[in-house]
């Protein structure tokens, strides 16, 4: 397991005591290190490095800070360091120094006004060739997954967090039966732009055909009112998803986010429990 993680991770004493025989750190780094028998700091080394090879990332839109979704370039950089212990660290528990794989990304051109993309990339898993630099940016780059998984199980999408139960066991368990509820959600999102995608990714073939009754009932008289998707491709379903969550199936629209899947998929559950109903293909056991 690989533990991936922003800047506010990136703590010595995270470095010292997670990795083992079954956990990795993947951090970007924070704060200039001081390196063990190097002059130069941690960003200064890293800089000086050969450039190895360059990467091609899709940057994704961050209104908060006026960045612009993108397709970016960026040079490659890497290097094996040792890392010092603070001076201010306390506690007995902690090695002097820890050996560590650094890997640096920079962006190259950016658009005008745009801040560029740079990357310093800290990890104990081994980095001695480009290819397991790319690897490494690559993992990097799915921590936004991770951040849309937590913003889906909290206020904008299931509400995690708005459960009365008390026992630590019992939300452990309900949060494991909503990770299944919102990697769903997930895929929906990342099949609203990917038709290839069958939609068996993530309805059975039972709620497909359930999909397809209800896809007569949701689409207009006009073109611009059908599903535009494949049947049975994720997009299709999607769509469908995202009408049943009010979306108005317009794609002048903004696309259909966490909020309206999450509602749409939960009409849908409740829709296809009662078609199940009557066909009669519940089956009650004592």
């Amino acid at each position: 397991m690989t533990h991936i993680a922003d800047r506010e991770s990136d703590m010595y004493e995270e470095f010292a005591t997670v990795p083992n025989h079954d956990n990795h750190v993947l951090v970007r780094a924070r704060i200039d290190r001081r390196l063990v028998g190097k002059t130069p700091s941690l960003y200064t080394y890293l800089n000086q490095q050969p450039s190895e090879g360059t990467y091609i990332v899709d940057v994704p839109a961050d209104a908060r800070i006026g960045r612009t979704a993108r397709e970016a370039l960026l040079i490659v950089r890497r290097g094996r360091v040792t890392i010092q212990r603070p001076d201010k660290l306390n506690g007995q528990d902690y090695a002097p120094s820890l050996t560590l794989y650094a890997v640096e990304a920079v962006e190259v051109n950016p658009p005008p006004g745009q801040q560029p993309i740079h990357w310093r990339l800290l990890t104990t898993h081994q980095v001695v060739c480009l290819e397991q630099g790319l690897q490494v940016i690559r993992w990097y780059t799915w921590r936004w997954r991770i951040e849309q998984l937590f913003a889906t199980l909290k206020t904008a999408g299931l509400n995690l967090e708005a459960t009365q139960l008390e026992s630590i066991a019992a939300i452990q368990r309900l949060t494991v039966l909503a990770l299944s509820v919102a990697v769903r959600i997930l895929q929906l999102i990342f099949g609203r732009d990917n038709p290839d995608l069958p939609a068996t990714v993530a309805f059975s073939h039972e709620q497909q055909h359930c999909l397809s009754t209800l896809a007569l009932t949701l689409e207009g008289k006009t073109r611009l009112q059908q599903n535009p998707y494949p049947p049975q491709t994720l997009a299709w379903a999607t769509w469908i998803i995202a009408r049943l969550g009010g979306w108005s199936g317009y794609k002048s629209q903004k696309p259909p986010g966490i909020t309206t899947l999450s509602r749409g998929l939960e009409q849908f559950e409740s829709t296809f429990f009662g078609w199940k109903l009557a066909l009669g293909r519940l089956v009650c056991t004592p």
